[in-house]
């Protein structure tokens, strides 16, 4: 990518971002951010990747403080047992544990699955949170681009592993979901499935943006299969808006200034950005419905581009090719 190509994707990403903390700014002076109240989730499981830290780690102590079975899945071993704990002590819910899972390696995901699976636990909820942000051109162990191997293809490939699993929890009034975290960098994000891994030019900010907005492609698409299908599983995607927590450490140190002198007043705080992950596994104004995408608990709309069929299958059977999922796309829509 040339340096004018890469300012350009850098411009745009800090002017999303911009925009967001002016609007975040603004509501906080006149009316802040009220936290919703959701009802007890007794007896459901839940999935939480990346659950500790962040806005991650503050989704599953809120799923966890509904009574829900939490499952942590994270790379993040020597931290792990200090969340558990301090998670079961906050909302004296014992259903809480670590399973060990890195994004990174499709070899990490299906072991991960394969030790979930041999627990014989229903899934009611998996929120595919984790990620990574404008960090240094890099590859997963797989050898796929960090942001578009970690944030999107690892989820691609863990929800569809989880699937049956998902299906069997469901039922009719009582569906299973998918929550994907995405944000609003992918309005300014662009797909390129000649170069899905940026391998002939780099950019942190296009690559970032690029996997956000393969998310809600993916989701879209996925909830299209589930619903072509009857079965009782919704997807939907969740935007938690500009968050404090530590994956500023590889952006423009502007960025990273303004986040330490007011971050504490312009940004949200990390159990604020989780609400809309929250909002979206358990409010029964979604019942039955996903292809949403939603911010501050609302639905609104995503990139029109989004919304492109044959763009959603496209990237779909390339993802299946990288991840080894077979495509049912053909089978299920009879075509």
């Amino acid at each position: 990518m040339s340096p004018l190509s890469a300012a350009r994707a850098a411009l745009r990403v800090y002017a999303v971002g911009a925009a967001l903390v002016v609007a975040q700014l603004l509501r906080r002076c006149v009316r802040g951010f009220v936290e919703p109240v959701f009802s007890p989730q007794p007896e459901r499981v839940a999935i939480v990747t990346g659950g500790t830290d962040g806005i991650g780690y503050s989704t599953a102590k809120q799923l966890a403080k509904l009574g829900m079975h939490v499952i942590i899945a994270g790379n993040n071993d020597s931290k792990a047992q200090d969340v558990v704990r301090r998670i079961k002590e906050d909302t004296l819910n014992d259903q809480v544990e670590f399973l060990y899972c890195d994004l990174a390696s499709m070899k990490s995901i299906r072991e991960f699955v394969q030790s979930f699976k041999m627990k014989k636990l229903p899934l009611h909820v998996l929120v595919n949170n984790a990620g990574v942000m404008m960090v240094p051109q890099r590859t997963t162990d797989d050898g796929f681009e960090e942001h578009f191997g970690v944030n999107y293809l690892g989820h691609f490939l863990l929800t569809n592993l989880l699937l049956d699993t998902l299906q069997e929890s469901g039922a009719p009034g009582r569906s299973a979901r998918v929550v994907t975290v995405s944000s609003a960098t992918h309005y300014v994000g662009e797909l390129n499935l000649d170069d899905l891994q940026s391998s002939t030019s780099y950019s942190a900010h296009a690559a970032y943006a690029q996997s956000k907005l393969a998310l809600v492609l993916f989701t879209y698409h996925l909830q299209a299969l589930l619903s072509a299908r009857g079965v009782p599983v919704t997807a939907s995607v969740a935007d938690p808006g500009v968050v404090d927590t530590d994956l500023y450490r590889h952006v423009f140190w502007g960025t990273r200034l303004v986040k330490k002198l007011l971050g504490w007043w312009v940004f949200k705080t990390p159990d604020e950005g989780a609400w809309t992950s929250v909002y979206a596994a358990v409010t029964p104004a979604l019942e039955g419905l996903g292809g949403r995408y939603l911010y501050n608990e609302r639905e609104t709309r995503s990139l029109e581009a989004t919304y492109d069929p044959e763009l959603q299958r496209q990237l779909w059977a390339r993802s299946c090719q990288l991840t080894g999922v077979t495509d049912v796309t053909r089978e299920t829509f009879g075509e």
